[in-house]
């Protein structure tokens, strides 16, 4: 995980990141059965994709989980503590950079991946633009709805982790990617998930507590 540079970063706790996996077991199982659901529909639109770079990665919770889909995962982080534990769970391998200015060529990978990252950024737009850059086919993106009961929740809980988080509604979201895209910009898929209501998965309407997206990118730069 990364993060804003107006407020201390919380990633940076040992304590944090020790514990930081244990929630998607335990009060988070549902919103990370949901989550993966929506992401998995979304990585369709990227049908030839054989490797996937996940920026930020924290605990290489999704990166494992994008490796036991069958792709070639690699995450990245700039928390130690974070990609210590990542490196202790096993699994794809973990590096250590900064989403702003990704240490690899461009098109490296053939998607690019920000799961609950983008919130926690300093410059959201300029670490979309290094997505483009060295994704072939495209980017997925995982992130928190500003427009959703969940965030005005977290918002409210005084915790420092949403302290420094930042939210994005859809359309803000897939007009930053568009930008970022350029010429290169094909088409965006989106579809919301985590709505207050048992039983419901996920939704082409803008207020679920978390939105998917997938953005596919053309091979060329168009004129």
């Amino acid at each position: 995980m990364t993060h804003r540079h107006d407020v201390p970063n919380p990633f940076t706790s040992h304590a944090l990141a020790s514990r930081y996996e244990a929630w998607y077991a335990g009060e988070g199982r549902r919103a990370d059965l949901l989550e993966r659901a929506l992401l998995g529909k979304l990585l369709h639109a990227f049908p030839s994709a054989r490797s996937v770079l996940e920026v930020g990665c924290g605990t290489g919770h999704f990166t494992r989980w994008m490796a036991d889909r069958g792709l070639h995962a690699v995450g990245l982080d700039i928390s130690e503590p974070m990609l210590n534990e990542a490196r202790r769970l096993g699994g794809p391998q973990y590096l250590s950079g900064d989403a702003h200015a990704l240490p690899f060529a461009d098109r490296s990978y053939d998607v690019t991946a920000l799961i609950t990252t983008l919130e926690f950024l300093p410059d959201p737009a300029r670490a979309l633009a290094e997505a483009v850059r060295v994704a072939r086919d495209g980017v997925l993106l995982g992130v928190l709805n500003r427009w959703s009961l969940l965030t005005l929740r977290y918002r409210l809980s005084g915790k420092a982790m949403w302290g420094a988080a930042r939210f994005f509604g859809p359309r803000e979201l897939a007009s930053m990617v568009r930008e970022a895209a350029g010429g290169r910009f094909s088409r965006v898929l989106w579809r919301t998930t985590l709505w207050p209501v048992p039983g419901v998965g996920d939704l082409p309407l803008p207020w679920g507590g978390f939105i998917g997206m997938a953005v596919q990118l053309h091979g060329e730069t168009k004129t």
